[in-house]
């Protein structure tokens, strides 16, 4: 019968690991991480959900014969910020698989 015993300890041990996993993922949607482009020209910020919270463009590079740079700047600061999301996404996610030899996990 001693492996009940470590088996609830175990189950015990992956629903704290559930709730702190939740705790991180709720605590990284309210995150705020900034992309920027074209030297600061344009600042995108999201959540760390990823949501798009603000778009910022600076006047000066507002020139409307040539819209497509700023589309690109606009493109280049989203991007920047989802890749800086993914980072402390993995960081953050990355602490609870760390160690744990779980397949199929992530």
């Amino acid at each position: 019968m001693r492996g009940m015993g470590n088996m609830q300890n175990m189950m015990k041990q992956m629903q704290k690991m559930q709730k702190k996993m939740a705790q991180a993922q709720e605590e990284l949607g309210e995150e705020r991480i900034e992309g920027t482009a074209g030297g600061g020209m344009v600042t995108v910020v999201i959540s760390g959900h990823k949501e798009v919270l603000e778009v910022n463009i600076k006047e000066e590079v507002v020139d409307p014969e040539d819209i497509e740079m700023l589309q690109d700047l606009v493109l280049a600061a989203t991007n920047d910020a989802i890749k800086k999301c993914d980072e402390l996404t993995n960081n953050t996610m990355g602490q609870f698989t760390k160690g744990m030899n779980l397949p199929g996990m992530f």
